[in-house]
């Protein structure tokens, strides 16, 4: 169980520090905001036990990072908005990081940033010189690299977002996005992400499609 009040002063650090000297509202408003979608009754995987888990990978891949409090509020809103039967997650939860973080006193090009990379949660894809970006996806795509027993609890979960799928249908979907994550010429773009990520997640992702394709 994730400790909500370590989220909110962890929420409130990376908003202090992107904000600046700048100062603006109190942010434990905001916090409680996203601590209560994180929490909603639909989640299984999109839970406060992975925002925790991308915050922790962030801080780990903090040194890759041009911005690292943009790249911890992107991790804080890139789910925010998550509906399992709607494809609009990643732009929904992107228009609300611009209404909150503006009103929260953050300077206008780093809202700007931290839409831009909750959009590229999308493609998982950044750019070779988009060093926020990458830590932020190799972040959100760590559980790939899980061990087996978390693996399978991870795919446990996401099979439970969608449980309103059919079965064939949700394998036939789910092959199709192990698919574009093996097409990837990188799952991991940090040098950390590379070393330490990038086999054990194409052995857990080629081990999960040839189970769902069997």
């Amino acid at each position: 169980m994730a400790d909500t009040d370590v989220l909110r002063a962890r929420f409130a650090r990376a908003l202090e520090g992107a904000r600046g000297s700048g100062g603006g509202p109190d942010p434990a408003p905001y916090a409680d905001d996203l601590i209560t979608r994180w929490q909603e009754p639909q989640r299984h995987y999109h839970t406060l036990a992975h925002l925790t888990a991308v915050l922790d990978h962030v801080d780990e891949l903090a040194a890759y990072a041009d911005d690292p409090d943009v790249v911890r509020l992107a991790a804080w809103f890139h789910d925010a908005v998550y509906l399992p039967d709607r494809s609009e997650n990643e732009e929904r939860s992107a228009r609300l990081a611009e209404r909150a973080l503006a009103e929260a006193g953050v300077p206008e090009a780093k809202v700007a940033e931290v839409a831009r990379l909750v959009r590229l949660t999308v493609t998982h894809d950044p750019a070779e010189d988009d060093r926020d970006g990458q830590v932020l996806c190799d972040a959100d795509l760590a559980v790939l690299a899980s061990p087996p027993s978390a693996y399978a609890a991870y795919t446990a979960a996401v099979r439970a977002e969608y449980h309103f799928v059919p079965g064939d249908a949700f394998r036939e979907g789910r092959a199709a996005v192990l698919r574009r994550l093996l097409a990837l010429p990188r799952l991991f773009r940090t040098p950390h992400g590379q070393e330490h990520r990038e086999a054990t997640a194409r052995y857990n992702i080629g081990s999960e499609l040839e189970l769902l394709t069997q």
